[in-house]
């Protein structure tokens, strides 16, 4: 007869004797017995604790953000979604442009002062995916861009077109070269007077980000955070291979027919099916190109995966703006994203459908 050693297999022998038999199964039972009681104390905690989905939703950045998680417990819920949301909150104390007082607010104050200004960590890690970003799409995304979506801010407002004067002016305050980061003093200088920054292509994705790594720290890893259009995703729900994710299509009052699966990604989707201005008979998207100070022509819905919801943002942002051609260039040459586009340019026209080819990897089955 074999031992009970690691990884060893137990042969019972033929010439066993019936009292040799019996004290053998009685020492048998007694042993299992043991490995049974171990085996349940030193189960991990998601297989001793049964784990509940919980949801909330608060209004922050203008816009809806929910949280789920899967925990224990009510008490071990609340405590992930007060993480999230306080830090949702503290970030759009610093980020947004409609806020006087905000930090991106006084960066832009200092616009053609020559001032440097100090960043915190939030601004500064921001800015710096930011300015990746319009790098490698050659400048359709640009946080510069403050200055022309004010003034078609304007527009929609009063429905009419901005004249090309106005347009002319604003375009001459934009572009990311005039946006100088100094990544050793961690630091930041507006170099043209009238710059200002608007994070609207990207902060939320931040948001999403931040929020996710707050509720982690508190011992909830099962957690999807959805601000609008972005949504970054942890581990994947008790059972399950991730979290399946309908992507937006073109009509939002329509029901999404394709679906992906995210664990520990994310995914953004960007369109301008309820913002956009119709003066004359055509439509222009509230999504404005930074290179021609024009707003993009047409309806889109741009879904982009990617490790981080600020990355997904920004790039649906760019891809966006680029068109279907220029857009999945750009996704092909990042490394972990992928890309699938609806464009409608003409009216009554046949849809142009892009995907990408990293994109059949993430669709759910």
């Amino acid at each position: 007869m074999g031992t009970w050693g690691q990884g060893e297999v137990v042969v019972l022998q033929a010439s066993l004797t019936m009292e040799n038999l019996n004290t053998f199964l009685n020492q048998t039972l007694r042993w299992l017995c043991i490995v049974a009681v171990t085996g349940m104390l030193s189960q991990p905690d998601f297989v001793r604790a049964e784990k509940s989905r919980f949801a909330k939703t608060e209004i922050h950045m203008a816009v809806d953000f929910e949280i789920v998680v899967y925990a224990e417990n009510q008490a071990a819920a609340d405590k992930a979604f007060v993480a999230g949301f306080e830090r949702i909150a503290e970030l759009n104390r610093k980020l947004s442009d409609y806020d006087p007082d905000s930090e991106v607010s006084r960066l832009s104050a200092s616009s053609g002062s020559g001032t440097t200004v100090k960043l915190s960590d939030d601004l500064f890690a921001l800015l710096r995916a930011s300015q990746e970003i319009s790098r490698s799409s050659d400048g359709a995304f640009d946080v510069t861009v403050g200055p022309l979506t004010k003034l078609w801010r304007r527009s929609r407002r009063q429905k009419e077109l901005p004249t090309g004067e106005r347009v002319a002016e604003a375009r001459a305050a934009v572009g990311h070269s005039n946006l100088q980061i100094d990544a050793s003093e961690q630091t930041a200088t507006l170099a043209k007077s009238g710059m200002r920054i608007d994070l609207g292509g990207i902060a939320k994705g931040f948001a999403a980000d931040e929020a996710l790594k707050a509720i982690q720290r508190t011992g909830v890893s099962a957690a999807l955070v959805r601000a609008s259009g972005d949504i970054v995703a942890g581990d994947a729900p008790p059972g399950q291979r991730g979290w399946q994710i309908g992507l937006a299509p073109l009509d939002p009052d329509e029901p999404p027919d394709v679906f992906v699966t995210l664990v520990r990604s994310a995914v953004s989707t960007s369109g301008d099916s309820r913002q956009h201005l119709i003066v004359e008979d055509r439509r222009y998207s509230h999504l404005i190109d930074p290179r021609s100070g024009s707003p993009v022509e047409g309806r889109s819905a741009v879904s982009v995966i990617a490790p981080t919801g600020t990355l997904a943002d920004g790039l649906a942002s760019a891809v966006s703006v680029l068109g279907p051609e220029q857009g999945k260039r750009l996704i092909e040459r990042q490394e972990k994203a992928a890309l699938r586009g609806i464009w409608e340019t003409v009216p009554g026209e046949p849809l142009t459908i892009v995907e990408s080819e990293r994109f059949q990897s993430v669709i759910a089955p």
